[in-house]
């Protein structure tokens, strides 16, 4: 969520990432700073169309690249610390060597033109060392833009408790800051109120929605000794609750420090484009010292510094530094337009190894919406339509989202609701009233079975059943389902001839969940997981040496966001849920998984093709620079260097433009 996200090919470092808006004014500012040199220096020793000179104007240029390498390389140069710290030189190590040698021999080649005014004109590279840092500059802002909000919304768990509570003192009841609340106080909960704090009933009893926390579509009955958690909505009644949890170490705050330590735990990973850069570092210097010593030996001091700093300086990653940059603001904008956001890039190399998905049930192979599946009679006096009749009408003035889902059922069925008296509310059972005389129960079915002799046999499998029971006999049955998503049965199909097992993680009860994977065809299923049991099956799956993919909605998916591989959030889940995932579904639509594998697939391509393009020429350009081919009268100068460099750049870009999903 995830911010543990925010790292790619040009990783400084969970610790060194600047702010997003901090690095969009070191780039514009570092844009300003370099326009006067782009417009007064010469490009490897060849003057371009547009640039012109005036008397000093050399000293125009010095001003600028000291305060741009100083400004604009700072980001390098702390993310090269950290790097030699760890003693893994790679992308940050490799642009600072490249900057650095810049800007320092061009400063020496300054002071031998201007100041000393040596016979022998030495060529600096002020133009290079200021297009070096644009371009790694707008790398690292179009590889970061991607992700800046990842981990943003984390701290909308605390949305979801009141700032105030209501604490009994003695005979007195008084709000207090929730901070201010301790382990053992006795709060009040009122109706409709969100429960501020995990802890346990001492007195009342309510329905309570806990289907933001727990993943359960359903309201749940609780009463005195049961637990309530933190962030759920109570219903109708009021509640005493003792506090067995202060706000900061609540189940919220749990989920809270699982989404972020997962994270920090995937922000150690490093890119491709990283092991690359290390690479090409080591290279730089052994092909740089090496030119150093043989054209020092040949040609004198000299030649062989300038063949060592051109090395240095052509092996500047222009074109790798932008080469996933590009690649990913393409993917991001091609997902965008099939509604899907890619959050972290890393994703995009593990998609194609993926083993597992694991895919959370209510909100994500399901609607989260009841509707009445079927209602029959059992009873010769009673039809079908009677029984949705008095059914209905027991639940009329119910707020209870199975008893609404009746309701609507009924208006469409265009059922006349009748006349309810002595409504009651059966706490954990149901509901019963009387209908025109007659004393009706609509309970569920394990108070059904306890109150008759001969329980008929019916197929609730996937459904919720309610039983109208009068005078201890059951006269007819209404059995309400959660609804398959569109696209659910053709998702797993299609994952399954990808040789990627599904797998069904849920809140709720076996029996519901069996029928859902039974329809959609999976087979392994996990049933009443709390998140913590979650992440723990994604660590399960992962210690097997497997590569997980979860998808979920809730905030009880969080935590196995974060943990998974792959986390992928169902955009019109919670704000937790899609800020701790590295992608999110913004139509909410199962087979949009599938899109997204193949603009991974595709994405995956481009990425490696890119990096062959970037790293290409340095492995052809090092070894030219140096002078490896000089026997034969081949050498690469300086200008030719620069229009390789441009040339490998533009093929990048043009490249990264050619993705499609």
């Amino acid at each position: 969520m995830h911010a543990g996200h925010e790292h790619g090919n040009m990783n400084m470092g969970n610790q060194q990432m600047m702010p997003m808006g901090n690095l969009k004014q070191r780039l514009l500012v570092s844009v300003v700073l370099a326009l006067p040199i782009l417009f007064l220096a010469p490009a490897m020793g060849i003057s371009l169309p547009f640039q012109f000179s005036f008397p000093d104007s050399d000293w125009v240029v010095v001003v600028f690249a000291t305060i741009l390498f100083c400004y604009g390389g700072w980001p390098f140069f702390k993310g090269a610390c950290s790097e030699l710290k760890e003693r893994r030189p790679e992308m940050m190590t490799l642009i600072t060597l490249g900057i650095s040698t810049a800007y320092l021999y061009s400063l020496y080649a300054f002071i031998r033109n201007d100041l000393v005014q040596s016979a022998e004109h030495t060529m600096d590279f002020f133009w290079e060392l200021a297009t070096l840092i644009l371009i790694m500059l707008l790398g690292h802002w179009i590889e970061m833009s991607s992700v800046m909000s990842a981990n943003s919304s984390v701290h909308d768990l605390a949305k979801l408790l009141p700032d105030k509570v209501h604490q009994k003192q003695g005979k007195r009841t008084v709000e207090v800051e929730i901070n201010d609340v301790k382990r053992g106080a006795l709060i009040l909960i009122k109706a409709g109120e969100s429960i501020p704090l995990d802890g346990t009933i001492l007195a009342g009893s309510s329905r309570v929605n806990e289907s933001l926390m727990t993943g359960e579509a359903r309201e749940v009955f609780r009463k005195k000794g049961d637990r309530v958690i933190g962030g759920s909505l109570n219903g109708s009644g009021a509640l005493t609750v003792k506090v067995n949890s202060p706000a900061n170490s609540g189940f919220l705050a749990n989920v809270n420090q699982l989404v972020q330590s997962s994270q920090m735990t995937k922000s150690r990973l490093q890119d491709l484009a990283d092991r690359v850069s290390g690479w090409l570092f080591y290279a730089a210097l052994v092909v740089g010292l090496i030119a150093l010593i043989v054209w020092t030996g040949m040609r004198g001091i000299g030649t062989g510094l300038e063949r060592m700093v051109t090395v240095l300086v052509i092996a500047c990653p222009h074109a790798l530094g932008l080469a996933i940059p590009l690649v990913n603001a393409k993917s991001t904008a091609i997902g965008a337009k099939h509604g899907l956001l890619i959050r972290n890039r890393k994703v995009i190399s593990v998609s194609s190894k993926l083993n597992y998905l694991l895919l959370d049930k209510t909100g994500t192979l399901t609607a989260g919406k009841f509707r009445v599946n079927k209602f029959a009679s059992l009873s010769s006096d009673l039809d079908a339509q009677a029984v949705l009749a008095i059914t209905a009408s027991l639940e009329q003035d119910s707020t209870h989202p199975i008893a609404q889902s009746v309701l609507q059922f009924a208006q469409a069925k265009k059922v006349d609701l009748l006349t309810l008296t002595n409504g009651q509310n059966l706490p954990g059972e149901g509901i019963s009233g009387t209908i025109n005389g007659h004393h009706y129960q609509l309970v569920n079915e394990q108070a059904a079975r306890s109150q008759v002799e001969v329980f008929p046999a019916i197929d609730t499998l996937n459904n919720t059943a309610s039983y109208l029971i009068e005078g201890g006999t059951v006269l007819g049955y209404l059995l309400v389902g959660d609804e398959i998503k569109p696209g659910a049965q053709s998702l797993i199909k299609q994952i399954k001839k990808l040789n990627i097992t599904p797998v069904m993680l849920t809140g709720d009860n076996r029996e519901a969940a069996q029928g859902i994977a039974k329809k959609l065809g999976i087979t392994e299923v996990y049933t009443d997981l709390m998140p913590e049991d979650k992440e723990k099956i994604v660590a399960q799956f992962q210690d097997q040496v497997s590569k997980v993919m979860m998808v979920g909605d809730g905030i009880n998916d969080a935590p196995s966001l974060a943990k998974a591989d792959i986390g992928v959030a169902i955009g019109a889940g919670t704000d937790v849920a899609v800020d701790s995932a590295d992608v999110v579904l913004v139509n909410s639509n199962p087979t949009d998984i599938i899109s997204f594998l193949q603009l991974a697939q595709h994405t995956q391509q481009k990425t490696v093709q890119n990096l062959w393009w970037g790293a290409g020429y340095n492995i052809v350009a090092l070894p030219l620079a140096a002078g490896l081919l000089a026997p034969w009268g081949i050498i690469l100068t300086p200008a030719v260097g620069a229009a390789l460099m441009a040339l490998s750049t533009i093929i990048v870009a043009i490249n990264a433009e050619t993705l499609k999903i």
